[in-house]
């Protein structure tokens, strides 16, 4: 074992430009980190994540984050090899799993068959039923939902069946217990969905709605074993901070903290890192994509990894010589991009630990499995031959 405690953090939605089958889908030109460097004109603040080589991953280096001339961090980027752009897809690959087969998704909204069966279920009327940007679905359908009780109900390019209804008209629980068996009703043969998503909001009307932080994914159960099951079992301590336990259904977590926010989530990273363990703490900070890239938010999403930024400058202050850092994103979501759905990008891969005596590039890891495949070979935990662990060449 050469290091105690590994840290993968992933920073969700940060991707750094178009992958080589971008135009697959559609997203030829995306590129998260350049275009939000473009945005600030050179006022975009990144100090940690320079020194440790963000800019240094790119063939351009991103505005206003300079090229570090010695990092002592280790960097490069990953290229997904799974049929889609989710964050399910992404993380499901990282720790070994990769989606091959294509989900359901659904361009012209949910057939009549599964809306019937949630109106039946659910005692409540479907209104919306088409892809589009929740932000948007809500502030147009928010009122009636508010007014008739109804479920808005709508998709997106990926592979997500999402439900919203206000707080104060369909309790938490209630909601829950709809995307539950919404989950029952596409876990194949006929449609097989990734994600069910609860999207709870509040406010008084139109102009003031927001969505709160009791979201919930229902995610389809793992198809296979995953790196994280294969840690437990070997008796390595899993740690999920964020939606990871979620997007795994729990399978392989001993331990899980929800966030309610970016800085929430690295309170609980500060958490874990002052605790005594031996394992592997997998983190997903979601308001990159959730509050900004989906929203086409160039400006909160740069302020977004600023205020980051600024906590990792604690995370590495406080990492021990025996602790790793493993940084990386599950795909992109450019919010200066067209639509506002998910850009198949590339993403970085940063890591750091202050026993390093050295850094360098570890260029281009396919599949995003790599990631897991070290994590694994650091705690002599035997995986499926899906990834290759990059932990030979730190130094």
């Amino acid at each position: 074992m050469k290091f105690k405690r590994i840290f993968g953090l992933v920073m969700d939605s940060v991707g750094t430009g178009a992958a080589p089958d971008a135009a697959k889908y559609d997203d030829e030109g995306s590129d998260t980190l350049g275009h939000v460097g473009q945005h600030f004109a050179g006022k975009l603040a990144l100090p940690n994540l320079a020194k440790i080589g963000l800019s240094n991953l790119r063939d351009t280096p991103i505005e206003g984050v300079p090229v570090a001339d010695d990092p002592h961090a280790y960097y490069g980027k990953m290229r997904e090899v799974s049929a889609g752009k989710d964050s399910m897809d992404g993380h499901w690959e990282m720790m070994g799993l990769p989606v091959r087969k294509a989900l359901s998704t659904f361009p012209n909204g949910f057939p009549a068959d599964i809306i019937d069966k949630l109106e039946k279920f659910s005692g409540r009327k479907v209104i919306g039923n088409r892809p589009e940007s929740g932000t948007k679905i809500i502030a147009e359908l928010g009122e009636q939902q508010m007014a008739k009780g109804d479920l808005i109900v709508y998709t997106s390019g990926d592979s997500v069946l999402q439900i919203a209804a206000h707080e104060d008209v369909i309790p938490l629980d209630e909601l829950y217990k709809i995307c539950e068996y919404a989950r029952s009703l596409v876990n194949g043969p006929e449609y097989l969905v990734g994600r069910i998503i609860a999207r709870p909001y509040v406010g008084p009307d139109a102009q003031h709605f927001t969505r709160t932080a009791n979201r919930r994914d229902f995610t389809l159960e793992p198809t296979d074993e995953t790196d994280l099951d294969r840690l437990q079992k070997a008796g390595v301590h899993v740690v999920a901070v964020g939606k990871t336990n979620d997007i795994f259904s729990g399978h392989g977590i001993d331990e899980g903290y929800h966030n309610e926010s970016n800085m929430d989530g690295m309170d609980h990273v500060d958490h874990v890192m002052a605790e005594d363990f031996t394992g592997f703490c997998f983190i997903n900070l979601v308001d990159f994509d959730a509050m900004y890239g989906h929203r086409r938010n160039p400006e909160g999403f740069g302020q977004a990894l600023m205020d980051f930024d600024k906590r990792l400058g604690t995370v590495l202050d406080n990492m021990h010589d025996d602790d790793l850092l493993m940084i990386t994103a599950d795909h992109g979501n450019d919010p200066t991009f067209k639509g506002s759905d998910h850009t198949r990008e590339q993403v970085p891969l940063l890591v750091y630990s202050p026993s390093f005596k050295q850094g360098g590039s570890l260029g281009v890891r396919s599949p995003f499995a790599d990631f897991g495949a070290t994590v694994l070979d650091n705690f002599g935990v035997a995986g499926n031959d899906e990834g290759h662990s990059f932990l030979a060449d730190l130094k």
